[in-house]
């Protein structure tokens, strides 16, 4: 997951960034004290195997301590209803009347063609849809390939928890919302970014287990640095994906400090490491924030 793979993978990763030793007995989870409550700030990645071992006993204790889990998206709604999320994705990734993939991508349609095929996607399906589409798409398969799934990730192992728990799932964005940060890059941004992905993919052993044992250890510092390189080739990229998303979830995550509830608020990992992150923007608001 190199580049533009890791910005998706952990979106859907400063903070008081701590060095390689310190970060061996932390977690990428975070405590934010309220008047009256706790609110817990877990990083995710979005697609897991079944041998990366499931959540750290901090996370399960921070669950099993909050009333109500946040989720970038309602997730007990994208479970009970995956084909109405997969159509709204869909619909926001069509491209307008009148265009192809393949009048889009111009000269470089037979190299992403060549890609494809190697991956088994015949292009001629997704003619219709934009280029971000097709980039997801082809992670997707990449990554299904390495073993990793949704469904092992951190957002659907809790989501599957509180629905059988019986406890409130709350989302800080639509699904609509979330598709149109790719949606609304210009076509020739998506373009960059379709070809950037398949330029990456004999690269993504290596770094998909840099970012794992970071992301294990807690070591916020190497999560900063795996990421750091993207966005300083795509910073078009970073700005919606990242900063825009979090300064719009910042006053809702004031308003959990304001409860009597204890909340875990789940996100892509991308979103609580480096400047303007979640955690950077609360401690600048004046709270203080503990990594665990």
């Amino acid at each position: 997951m190199t580049k533009t793979w890791k910005s998706i993978a952990v979106a859907g990763l400063a903070l008081s960034l701590c060095s390689p030793a310190d970060a061996r007995d932390r977690h990428v989870l975070w405590t934010v004290a309220g008047k009256h409550n706790t609110v817990y700030l877990l990083g995710s990645i979005h697609v897991l195997r079944a041998s990366d071992g499931g959540l750290p006993d901090v996370a399960n204790a921070a669950y099993a301590d909050a009333e109500k889990l946040v989720m970038e998206i309602d997730m007990d709604d994208a479970l009970a209803q995956p084909e109405a999320l997969a159509g709204t994705m869909q619909r926001t990734a069509m491209l307008p009347a009148g265009q192809t993939l393949r009048s889009v991508l111009g000269d470089d349609y037979p190299t992403v063609q060549k890609h494809a095929a190697e991956a088994g996607l015949d292009l001629a399906i997704v003619d219709g849809y934009a280029p971000w589409f097709v980039a997801i798409t082809m992670m997707a398969i990449e990554l299904a390939k390495r073993g990793f799934s949704p469904e092992m990730g951190v957002e659907q192992t809790l989501a599957a928890r509180a629905t059988a728990d019986h406890k409130p799932i709350v989302g800080l964005e639509t699904p609509e919302q979330q598709f149109a940060v790719l949606g609304s890059l210009p076509l020739q941004q998506q373009k960059h970014f379709l070809l950037m992905t398949l330029e990456e993919v004999d690269e993504v052993d290596t770094e998909l287990e840099q970012m794992l044992s970071a992301w294990k250890s807690g070591d916020t510092r190497r999560l900063e640095s795996l990421l750091s390189e993207e966005f300083n080739e795509f910073p078009e990229l970073y700005r919606p994906l990242t900063e825009d998303r979090n300064r719009a979830w910042l006053p809702k995550i004031e308003d959990m400090l304001d409860d009597d509830d204890d909340y875990l608020v789940v996100v892509g990992a991308l979103h609580l490491v480096g400047h303007n992150s979640v955690i950077d923007l609360l401690e600048h608001a004046g709270y203080k924030v503990t990594q665990q």
